[in-house]
Protein backbone atom coordinates (compact mmCIF):
# COMPACT_ATOMS: atom_id res chain seq x y z
CA UNK A 1 0.00 0.00 0.00
CA UNK A 2 2.68 2.04 0.71
CA UNK A 3 4.40 1.67 -2.64
CA UNK A 4 1.03 2.30 -4.82
CA UNK A 5 0.87 5.56 -2.56
CA UNK A 6 3.95 6.83 -3.45
CA UNK A 7 3.48 5.90 -7.17
CA UNK A 8 0.90 8.87 -7.30
CA UNK A 9 0.90 11.99 -8.34
CA UNK A 10 1.36 14.65 -5.44
CA UNK A 11 -1.45 16.51 -6.67
CA UNK A 12 -3.80 13.56 -6.72
CA UNK A 13 -2.64 12.60 -3.25
CA UNK A 14 -2.98 16.20 -1.86
CA UNK A 15 -6.87 15.87 -2.95
CA UNK A 16 -7.40 12.52 -1.81
CA UNK A 17 -6.26 13.21 1.78
CA UNK A 18 -8.51 16.40 1.69
CA UNK A 19 -10.80 14.45 0.64
CA UNK A 20 -10.76 11.96 3.22
CA UNK A 21 -10.22 14.46 5.66
CA UNK A 22 -13.23 16.01 4.98
CA UNK A 23 -15.38 12.59 4.43
CA UNK A 24 -14.12 11.51 7.72
CA UNK A 25 -15.20 15.13 9.76
CA UNK A 26 -18.94 15.07 7.44
CA UNK A 27 -19.48 11.43 8.39
CA UNK A 28 -18.94 11.93 11.56
CA UNK A 29 -20.60 15.24 12.17
CA UNK A 30 -23.68 13.75 10.10
CA UNK A 31 -23.45 10.74 12.54
CA UNK A 32 -23.92 12.28 15.60
CA UNK A 33 -26.49 14.98 14.27
CA UNK A 34 -28.21 11.98 13.01
CA UNK A 35 -27.98 9.81 16.21
CA UNK A 36 -28.78 12.84 18.47
CA UNK A 37 -31.84 13.70 16.40
CA UNK A 38 -32.47 9.90 15.84
CA UNK A 39 -32.76 10.00 19.90
CA UNK A 40 -34.58 12.70 20.34
CA UNK A 41 -37.48 12.35 17.70
CA UNK A 42 -37.55 8.44 19.51
CA UNK A 43 -37.67 9.70 23.01
CA UNK A 44 -40.23 12.43 22.30
CA UNK A 45 -42.94 10.13 20.01
CA UNK A 46 -42.42 7.45 22.95
CA UNK A 47 -42.63 9.68 26.15
CA UNK A 48 -46.11 11.03 24.80
CA UNK A 49 -47.49 7.92 24.02
CA UNK A 50 -45.97 6.27 27.46
CA UNK A 51 -48.04 8.84 29.12
CA UNK A 52 -50.69 9.16 27.62
CA UNK A 53 -51.20 5.62 27.67
CA UNK A 54 -50.64 5.26 31.14
CA UNK A 55 -53.53 8.05 32.22
CA UNK A 56 -55.83 6.85 29.58
CA UNK A 57 -55.23 3.18 31.19
CA UNK A 58 -55.77 4.27 34.50
CA UNK A 59 -59.34 6.23 33.86
CA UNK A 60 -60.46 3.36 31.40
CA UNK A 61 -60.13 1.05 34.00
CA UNK A 62 -61.18 2.97 36.64
CA UNK A 63 -64.96 2.75 35.97
CA UNK A 64 -64.79 -1.26 35.06
CA UNK A 65 -67.06 -3.13 37.27
CA UNK A 66 -65.45 -5.70 39.37
CA UNK A 67 -65.38 -7.58 38.05
CA UNK A 68 -65.64 -6.66 34.64
CA UNK A 69 -67.16 -8.54 31.03
CA UNK A 70 -65.32 -8.71 28.24
CA UNK A 71 -67.74 -6.01 26.54
CA UNK A 72 -66.30 -4.20 29.07
CA UNK A 73 -62.83 -4.67 28.15
CA UNK A 74 -63.43 -4.50 24.73
CA UNK A 75 -65.27 -1.15 25.06
CA UNK A 76 -62.70 0.00 27.58
CA UNK A 77 -60.04 -1.05 24.52
CA UNK A 78 -61.73 0.80 21.72
CA UNK A 79 -61.93 4.04 23.93
CA UNK A 80 -58.51 4.59 24.74
CA UNK A 81 -57.07 3.59 20.90
CA UNK A 82 -59.31 6.34 20.10
CA UNK A 83 -56.91 8.94 21.51
CA UNK A 84 -55.14 11.67 19.56
CA UNK A 85 -51.79 9.68 19.98
CA UNK A 86 -52.92 6.58 17.83
CA UNK A 87 -52.06 3.41 18.78
CA UNK A 88 -53.95 0.14 19.39
CA UNK A 89 -54.41 -1.67 22.84
CA UNK A 90 -55.07 -4.90 23.91
CA UNK A 91 -56.89 -5.54 27.47
CA UNK A 92 -56.25 -8.57 28.96
CA UNK A 93 -58.13 -9.60 32.50
CA UNK A 94 -60.28 -12.10 34.59
CA UNK A 95 -64.12 -11.33 34.04
CA UNK A 96 -67.46 -11.88 35.57
CA UNK A 97 -68.45 -15.60 35.60
CA UNK A 98 -64.49 -16.70 35.35
CA UNK A 99 -62.25 -17.06 32.73
CA UNK A 100 -59.60 -14.68 31.12
CA UNK A 101 -60.57 -12.59 28.27
CA UNK A 102 -58.46 -10.93 25.65
CA UNK A 103 -59.81 -7.35 24.32
CA UNK A 104 -57.89 -5.68 21.72
CA UNK A 105 -58.83 -2.40 19.79
CA UNK A 106 -57.21 -4.17 16.22
CA UNK A 107 -57.56 -8.11 16.09
CA UNK A 108 -55.85 -8.51 12.84
CA UNK A 109 -52.55 -6.14 14.27
CA UNK A 110 -52.51 -6.59 18.27
CA UNK A 111 -52.56 -9.39 19.84
CA UNK A 112 -51.18 -11.15 22.76
CA UNK A 113 -48.52 -13.24 20.48
CA UNK A 114 -47.19 -10.02 19.57
CA UNK A 115 -45.85 -8.97 22.67
CA UNK A 116 -42.09 -9.83 23.38
CA UNK A 117 -42.72 -12.57 25.80
CA UNK A 118 -39.65 -11.31 27.84
CA UNK A 119 -42.25 -7.79 28.33
CA UNK A 120 -44.90 -9.95 29.14
CA UNK A 121 -43.16 -11.47 32.16
CA UNK A 122 -41.85 -7.82 33.19
CA UNK A 123 -45.08 -6.55 33.22
CA UNK A 124 -46.42 -9.51 34.56
CA UNK A 125 -43.84 -9.73 37.47
CA UNK A 126 -44.90 -8.09 41.09
CA UNK A 127 -42.07 -6.10 42.76
CA UNK A 128 -41.98 -5.86 46.59
CA UNK A 129 -43.10 -2.76 47.74
CA UNK A 130 -40.51 -0.29 49.98
CA UNK A 131 -39.30 2.83 50.32
CA UNK A 132 -37.59 2.77 47.10
CA UNK A 133 -40.61 1.21 45.32
CA UNK A 134 -43.54 2.35 45.87
CA UNK A 135 -45.64 0.43 43.70
CA UNK A 136 -46.07 -3.37 42.52
CA UNK A 137 -46.34 -3.52 39.14
CA UNK A 138 -44.56 -0.72 36.46
CA UNK A 139 -44.68 0.44 33.31
CA UNK A 140 -42.68 -1.40 30.87
CA UNK A 141 -41.73 -0.56 26.85
CA UNK A 142 -39.74 -2.07 24.13
CA UNK A 143 -39.33 -1.47 20.36
CA UNK A 144 -40.07 -4.17 18.08
CA UNK A 145 -40.59 -4.97 14.35
CA UNK A 146 -43.29 -6.33 12.51
CA UNK A 147 -43.05 -7.21 8.85
CA UNK A 148 -40.52 -5.19 8.59
CA UNK A 149 -41.97 -1.89 10.23
CA UNK A 150 -41.23 -0.33 13.49
CA UNK A 151 -43.57 -0.53 16.68
CA UNK A 152 -43.48 0.73 20.41
CA UNK A 153 -44.90 -1.94 22.37
CA UNK A 154 -45.47 -1.50 26.20
CA UNK A 155 -47.50 -2.92 28.92
CA UNK A 156 -48.81 -2.46 32.67
CA UNK A 157 -51.09 -3.88 35.13
CA UNK A 158 -53.45 -1.95 37.11
CA UNK A 159 -52.97 -2.38 40.55
CA UNK A 160 -55.76 -3.34 42.62
CA UNK A 161 -56.84 -6.57 40.37
CA UNK A 162 -57.31 -4.68 36.77
CA UNK A 163 -56.70 -5.67 33.69
CA UNK A 164 -53.92 -5.89 32.36
CA UNK A 165 -52.86 -3.48 29.29
CA UNK A 166 -50.37 -3.38 26.38
CA UNK A 167 -49.80 -0.85 23.82
CA UNK A 168 -48.95 -0.52 20.09
CA UNK A 169 -47.70 2.23 18.55
CA UNK A 170 -46.22 2.43 14.93
CA UNK A 171 -43.16 4.31 14.56
CA UNK A 172 -43.47 4.20 10.63
CA UNK A 173 -43.62 8.30 10.69
CA UNK A 174 -40.73 8.55 12.62
CA UNK A 175 -38.52 6.25 10.52
CA UNK A 176 -39.38 8.46 7.52
CA UNK A 177 -38.57 11.39 9.01
CA UNK A 178 -35.37 9.99 10.38
CA UNK A 179 -34.75 8.62 6.61
CA UNK A 180 -35.43 11.84 5.51
CA UNK A 181 -32.70 13.09 7.42
CA UNK A 182 -30.18 10.44 7.11
CA UNK A 183 -30.57 11.54 3.30
CA UNK A 184 -30.14 14.99 3.89
CA UNK A 185 -27.26 14.43 5.78
CA UNK A 186 -25.95 11.89 3.56
CA UNK A 187 -26.32 14.60 0.42
CA UNK A 188 -24.56 17.25 2.85
CA UNK A 189 -21.68 14.93 3.37
CA UNK A 190 -21.48 14.93 -0.88
CA UNK A 191 -21.48 18.40 -0.99
CA UNK A 192 -18.57 18.84 1.63
CA UNK A 193 -17.05 15.78 -0.47
CA UNK A 194 -17.20 17.83 -3.48
CA UNK A 195 -16.11 21.10 -2.04
CA UNK A 196 -12.99 19.43 -0.11
CA UNK A 197 -12.33 18.38 -3.41
CA UNK A 198 -12.12 21.42 -5.07
CA UNK A 199 -10.70 23.34 -2.43
CA UNK A 200 -7.94 20.42 -2.43
CA UNK A 201 -7.47 21.46 -6.07
CA UNK A 202 -7.45 25.13 -5.48
CA UNK A 203 -4.37 24.65 -2.55
CA UNK A 204 -2.53 21.49 -4.85
CA UNK A 205 -2.40 24.69 -8.02
CA UNK A 206 -1.81 27.15 -5.49
CA UNK A 207 1.29 25.14 -3.57
CA UNK A 208 2.28 22.65 -6.71
CA UNK A 209 2.67 25.03 -9.59
CA UNK A 210 5.99 26.53 -8.08
CA UNK A 211 7.01 22.91 -7.30
CA UNK A 212 6.46 22.04 -10.91
CA UNK A 213 8.11 24.94 -12.38
CA UNK A 214 11.07 23.75 -9.87
CA UNK A 215 10.31 20.71 -11.49
CA UNK A 216 10.98 21.43 -15.03
CA UNK A 217 13.90 23.83 -14.29
CA UNK A 218 15.72 21.03 -12.74
CA UNK A 219 15.32 18.90 -15.36
CA UNK A 220 16.45 21.40 -18.03
CA UNK A 221 19.28 21.88 -15.67
CA UNK A 222 19.86 18.72 -16.03
CA UNK A 223 19.61 18.55 -19.63
CA UNK A 224 22.76 20.87 -19.62
CA UNK A 225 21.01 23.78 -19.85
CA UNK A 226 22.48 25.89 -17.21
CA UNK A 227 21.06 29.36 -17.68
CA UNK A 228 18.08 27.86 -16.57
CA UNK A 229 16.69 30.45 -13.79
CA UNK A 230 13.15 30.48 -11.94
CA UNK A 231 11.00 33.76 -11.62
CA UNK A 232 10.62 34.69 -7.95
CA UNK A 233 8.15 36.73 -6.15
CA UNK A 234 6.69 36.43 -2.54
CA UNK A 235 8.68 35.67 0.54
CA UNK A 236 6.99 32.25 1.61
CA UNK A 237 9.18 28.78 1.86
CA UNK A 238 8.73 28.05 -2.03
CA UNK A 239 10.41 31.33 -3.07
CA UNK A 240 13.36 30.95 -0.75
CA UNK A 241 13.19 27.39 -2.58
CA UNK A 242 13.32 29.18 -6.08
CA UNK A 243 16.33 31.70 -4.98
CA UNK A 244 18.54 29.10 -3.21
CA UNK A 245 17.81 26.81 -6.86
CA UNK A 246 18.78 30.43 -8.65
CA UNK A 247 22.19 30.55 -6.77
CA UNK A 248 22.65 26.85 -7.10
CA UNK A 249 22.25 27.05 -10.63
CA UNK A 250 24.42 29.82 -11.19
CA UNK A 251 27.04 28.38 -8.99
CA UNK A 252 27.11 25.21 -11.17
CA UNK A 253 27.17 26.97 -14.41
CA UNK A 254 30.35 29.08 -13.17
CA UNK A 255 31.82 25.57 -12.09
CA UNK A 256 30.65 23.26 -15.41
CA UNK A 257 32.02 26.77 -17.17
CA UNK A 258 35.45 26.69 -15.73
CA UNK A 259 35.64 22.75 -15.41
CA UNK A 260 34.92 22.95 -19.82
CA UNK A 261 37.46 25.06 -20.01
CA UNK A 262 40.12 22.98 -18.09
CA UNK A 263 38.95 20.10 -20.10
CA UNK A 264 38.98 21.60 -23.21
CA UNK A 265 42.69 23.03 -22.71
CA UNK A 266 43.41 19.75 -21.42
CA UNK A 267 42.15 17.88 -24.54
CA UNK A 268 44.29 20.43 -26.74
CA UNK A 269 47.05 20.23 -25.20
CA UNK A 270 47.10 16.23 -25.22
CA UNK A 271 46.07 16.40 -29.19
CA UNK A 272 49.03 19.30 -30.04
CA UNK A 273 51.51 17.17 -28.16
CA UNK A 274 50.91 13.95 -29.56
CA UNK A 275 51.00 15.56 -33.04
CA UNK A 276 53.92 17.37 -32.68
CA UNK A 277 55.71 14.39 -31.20
CA UNK A 278 54.44 12.19 -34.29
CA UNK A 279 56.69 13.93 -37.08
CA UNK A 280 59.90 13.56 -34.40
CA UNK A 281 58.74 10.00 -33.91
CA UNK A 282 58.67 9.63 -37.71
CA UNK A 283 62.43 9.95 -37.97
CA UNK A 284 63.00 8.17 -34.55
CA UNK A 285 61.04 5.13 -36.04
CA UNK A 286 63.14 5.22 -39.42
CA UNK A 287 66.29 5.24 -37.50
CA UNK A 288 65.84 2.33 -35.48
CA UNK A 289 64.39 0.31 -38.67
CA UNK A 290 67.70 1.07 -39.58
CA UNK A 291 69.89 -0.04 -36.54
CA UNK A 292 67.71 -3.44 -35.99
CA UNK A 293 68.15 -4.06 -39.29
CA UNK A 294 72.19 -3.52 -38.38
CA UNK A 295 72.11 -4.98 -34.98
CA UNK A 296 73.58 -8.05 -36.55
CA UNK A 297 76.69 -6.26 -37.34
CA UNK A 298 76.54 -3.60 -34.18
CA UNK A 299 79.37 -4.75 -31.20
CA UNK A 300 77.75 -6.79 -28.81
CA UNK A 301 78.02 -4.79 -26.42
CA UNK A 302 76.34 -2.58 -28.38
CA UNK A 303 73.31 -4.49 -29.30
CA UNK A 304 71.25 -4.45 -26.04
CA UNK A 305 71.09 -1.01 -25.60
CA UNK A 306 69.86 -0.84 -29.79
CA UNK A 307 67.62 -3.64 -28.92
CA UNK A 308 66.05 -1.13 -25.95
CA UNK A 309 66.01 1.99 -27.84
CA UNK A 310 63.64 0.07 -30.81
CA UNK A 311 61.50 -1.37 -28.57
CA UNK A 312 61.06 1.69 -26.21
CA UNK A 313 60.56 3.91 -29.77
CA UNK A 314 57.48 1.41 -30.71
CA UNK A 315 56.15 1.78 -27.14
CA UNK A 316 56.61 5.31 -27.24
CA UNK A 317 54.87 5.55 -31.18
CA UNK A 318 51.51 3.12 -29.51
CA UNK A 319 51.12 5.48 -26.25
CA UNK A 320 51.01 8.53 -29.13
CA UNK A 321 48.84 6.75 -31.32
CA UNK A 322 46.57 5.77 -28.68
CA UNK A 323 46.32 9.31 -26.83
CA UNK A 324 45.68 10.46 -30.31
CA UNK A 325 42.68 8.26 -30.27
CA UNK A 326 41.82 9.03 -26.46
CA UNK A 327 41.53 12.64 -27.66
CA UNK A 328 39.40 12.09 -30.51
CA UNK A 329 36.62 10.42 -27.71
CA UNK A 330 37.15 12.67 -25.46
CA UNK A 331 36.79 15.21 -27.70
CA UNK A 332 33.60 13.68 -29.94
CA UNK A 333 34.66 13.61 -33.05
CA UNK A 334 35.54 9.60 -33.00
CA UNK A 335 33.45 8.61 -36.31
CA UNK A 336 31.89 4.98 -37.64
CA UNK A 337 32.89 4.08 -41.30
CA UNK A 338 30.29 0.95 -41.50
CA UNK A 339 30.79 -1.60 -43.69
CA UNK A 340 29.57 -5.52 -44.11
CA UNK A 341 31.67 -7.80 -41.93
CA UNK A 342 32.11 -11.49 -41.82
CA UNK A 343 32.86 -11.49 -38.55
CA UNK A 344 34.63 -14.94 -38.72
CA UNK A 345 37.23 -13.34 -41.31
CA UNK A 346 37.45 -10.31 -39.24
CA UNK A 347 38.95 -12.31 -36.32
CA UNK A 348 40.88 -14.72 -38.57
CA UNK A 349 42.59 -11.89 -40.27
CA UNK A 350 43.17 -10.15 -36.82
CA UNK A 351 45.07 -12.99 -35.61
CA UNK A 352 46.99 -13.78 -38.47
CA UNK A 353 48.40 -9.99 -38.73
CA UNK A 354 49.43 -10.87 -35.37
CA UNK A 355 51.12 -13.91 -35.92
CA UNK A 356 48.45 -15.11 -33.26
CA UNK A 357 47.54 -18.89 -34.80
CA UNK A 358 49.09 -21.14 -32.89
CA UNK A 359 48.17 -19.54 -29.79
CA UNK A 360 44.66 -18.96 -30.34
CA UNK A 361 41.42 -21.57 -30.85
CA UNK A 362 38.77 -19.97 -33.03
CA UNK A 363 34.61 -21.28 -32.61
CA UNK A 364 32.91 -19.37 -34.83
CA UNK A 365 30.66 -20.12 -37.84
CA UNK A 366 31.78 -18.43 -41.42
CA UNK A 367 28.27 -16.29 -42.69
CA UNK A 368 27.71 -14.70 -39.64
CA UNK A 369 27.32 -11.30 -41.21
CA UNK A 370 27.09 -7.20 -39.12
CA UNK A 371 27.53 -3.86 -40.56
CA UNK A 372 30.21 -2.76 -38.04
CA UNK A 373 33.28 -0.34 -38.89
CA UNK A 374 36.02 -3.67 -39.13
CA UNK A 375 38.92 -1.47 -38.36
CA UNK A 376 37.17 -0.22 -34.89
CA UNK A 377 36.50 -4.17 -34.55
CA UNK A 378 39.76 -5.13 -35.22
CA UNK A 379 41.47 -2.66 -32.71
CA UNK A 380 38.65 -4.04 -30.70
CA UNK A 381 39.69 -7.82 -31.11
CA UNK A 382 43.54 -6.97 -31.02
CA UNK A 383 43.47 -5.63 -27.56
CA UNK A 384 41.25 -8.51 -26.02
CA UNK A 385 43.59 -11.17 -27.39
CA UNK A 386 46.76 -9.57 -27.14
CA UNK A 387 45.62 -8.81 -23.39
CA UNK A 388 44.76 -12.72 -22.92
CA UNK A 389 47.72 -13.55 -24.61
CA UNK A 390 49.98 -11.29 -22.32
CA UNK A 391 48.35 -11.58 -19.06
CA UNK A 392 46.28 -14.65 -19.33
CA UNK A 393 47.51 -18.15 -20.30
CA UNK A 394 47.16 -20.02 -23.61
CA UNK A 395 45.36 -21.32 -25.16
CA UNK A 396 42.79 -18.64 -25.80
CA UNK A 397 39.60 -19.40 -26.58
CA UNK A 398 37.32 -16.64 -29.36
CA UNK A 399 33.70 -17.92 -29.32
CA UNK A 400 31.10 -16.31 -31.66
CA UNK A 401 27.08 -16.34 -30.72
CA UNK A 402 24.42 -14.51 -32.20
CA UNK A 403 21.25 -13.54 -30.95
CA UNK A 404 18.10 -12.03 -33.46
CA UNK A 405 19.69 -8.06 -33.60
CA UNK A 406 22.98 -8.89 -31.34
CA UNK A 407 26.37 -10.44 -31.71
CA UNK A 408 28.40 -11.45 -28.68
CA UNK A 409 32.18 -12.31 -28.95
CA UNK A 410 33.75 -14.08 -26.29
CA UNK A 411 37.46 -14.18 -25.48
CA UNK A 412 38.72 -16.39 -22.86
CA UNK A 413 42.07 -16.93 -21.58
CA UNK A 414 43.41 -20.20 -19.27
CA UNK A 415 45.06 -17.87 -16.93
CA UNK A 416 45.08 -17.58 -12.90
CA UNK A 417 42.24 -15.39 -13.41
CA UNK A 418 41.77 -11.72 -12.58
CA UNK A 419 41.93 -10.54 -8.77
CA UNK A 420 38.50 -9.06 -7.45
CA UNK A 421 40.15 -5.77 -6.30
CA UNK A 422 41.15 -5.02 -9.97
CA UNK A 423 37.56 -6.39 -11.78
CA UNK A 424 36.09 -2.51 -11.60
CA UNK A 425 39.47 -1.04 -13.05
CA UNK A 426 40.43 -3.38 -16.00
CA UNK A 427 38.88 -0.41 -18.40
CA UNK A 428 40.27 2.15 -16.68
CA UNK A 429 43.16 4.41 -18.50
CA UNK A 430 46.49 3.99 -17.23
CA UNK A 431 45.51 1.22 -15.28
CA UNK A 432 47.90 -1.26 -14.00
CA UNK A 433 47.14 -4.46 -11.95
CA UNK A 434 50.53 -5.04 -10.83
CA UNK A 435 52.95 -2.15 -9.07
CA UNK A 436 56.07 -4.21 -10.08
CA UNK A 437 56.17 -3.78 -13.71
CA UNK A 438 55.00 0.09 -14.26
CA UNK A 439 57.12 0.14 -17.11
CA UNK A 440 55.79 -2.78 -18.93
CA UNK A 441 54.84 -2.59 -22.77
CA UNK A 442 51.74 -1.84 -23.19
CA UNK A 443 50.51 1.94 -22.36
CA UNK A 444 47.42 1.25 -19.90
CA UNK A 445 45.17 2.64 -22.76
CA UNK A 446 44.60 -0.79 -24.76
CA UNK A 447 41.64 -1.85 -23.19
CA UNK A 448 39.95 1.56 -22.66
CA UNK A 449 40.26 2.06 -26.06
CA UNK A 450 38.06 -1.08 -27.18
CA UNK A 451 35.69 0.16 -24.84
CA UNK A 452 35.21 3.30 -26.64
CA UNK A 453 35.23 1.68 -29.70
CA UNK A 454 32.37 -0.93 -28.41
CA UNK A 455 30.50 1.80 -26.84
CA UNK A 456 30.71 3.82 -30.43
CA UNK A 457 28.96 1.08 -32.07
CA UNK A 458 26.42 0.79 -29.12
CA UNK A 459 27.77 -2.35 -27.72
CA UNK A 460 29.74 -3.17 -24.49
CA UNK A 461 32.47 -5.53 -22.82
CA UNK A 462 32.10 -7.03 -19.68
CA UNK A 463 35.14 -8.36 -17.79
CA UNK A 464 34.60 -11.36 -15.19
CA UNK A 465 36.64 -15.03 -14.20
CA UNK A 466 34.69 -18.03 -15.88
CA UNK A 467 33.86 -20.72 -12.87
CA UNK A 468 36.53 -23.27 -15.06
CA UNK A 469 39.35 -20.96 -14.26
CA UNK A 470 40.73 -17.58 -16.07
CA UNK A 471 39.35 -14.54 -17.67
CA UNK A 472 36.17 -13.81 -19.79
CA UNK A 473 35.92 -10.54 -21.75
CA UNK A 474 32.69 -10.29 -23.54
CA UNK A 475 32.22 -8.07 -26.42
CA UNK A 476 28.37 -7.37 -27.21
CA UNK A 477 27.85 -5.77 -30.42
CA UNK A 478 24.55 -4.85 -32.53
CA UNK A 479 24.48 -7.01 -35.82
CA UNK A 480 23.48 -3.41 -37.28
CA UNK A 481 25.24 -0.43 -36.62
CA UNK A 482 23.55 2.10 -39.00
CA UNK A 483 21.12 3.41 -36.90
CA UNK A 484 23.59 5.12 -34.85
CA UNK A 485 25.38 8.80 -36.60
CA UNK A 486 28.08 7.69 -39.14
CA UNK A 487 30.96 9.91 -39.44
CA UNK A 488 32.03 12.76 -41.82
CA UNK A 489 34.92 13.68 -39.47
CA UNK A 490 38.95 12.49 -40.12
CA UNK A 491 39.19 8.87 -39.99
CA UNK A 492 40.95 7.91 -36.57
CA UNK A 493 43.08 5.02 -36.67
CA UNK A 494 44.07 3.19 -32.96
CA UNK A 495 46.79 1.03 -32.12
CA UNK A 496 46.49 -2.99 -33.58
CA UNK A 497 48.34 -3.71 -30.59
CA UNK A 498 47.00 -5.21 -27.60
CA UNK A 499 47.22 -2.75 -24.78
CA UNK A 500 47.56 -3.44 -20.90
CA UNK A 501 44.50 -1.59 -19.25
CA UNK A 502 43.95 -4.59 -17.13
CA UNK A 503 45.73 -7.90 -15.85
CA UNK A 504 43.92 -11.19 -16.72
Amino acid sequence: MKLSMRRISLRLRLMLVFALVALAAAVSASAIAYWLNRDAVLTRTQNAALDDFRKTLQDSTGSLPLPPTCPDLQEAADRMAATSQKYEVLLIGKVKGGGDCAAPSDRELFTLSVVPKTLVTAVNRERKVDESNPYPYHLYWQRITLDGKPYLVAGAKVIGGGPTGYLLKSLENERADLNSLGWSLGIATGLALIGSALLAQAAASTVLRPVQRLGDAARRLGEGKLDTRLQVSGTDELADLSRTFNRTAESLQKRVEDLSSREAASRRFVADMSHELRTPLTAITAVTEVLEDEADSLDPMIAPVVQLVVSETRRLNDLVENLMEVTRFDAGTARLVLDDVDIADQITACIDARAWLDAVELDAERGIMAQLDPRRLDVILANLIGNALKHGGSPVRVSVRQTEDSLVIAVRDHGPGIPEDVLPHVFDRFYKASASRPRSEGSGLGLSIALENAHIHGGEITAMNSPEGGAVFTLTLPRDASGLEEGDGTPSSGSGAAGEGGTS
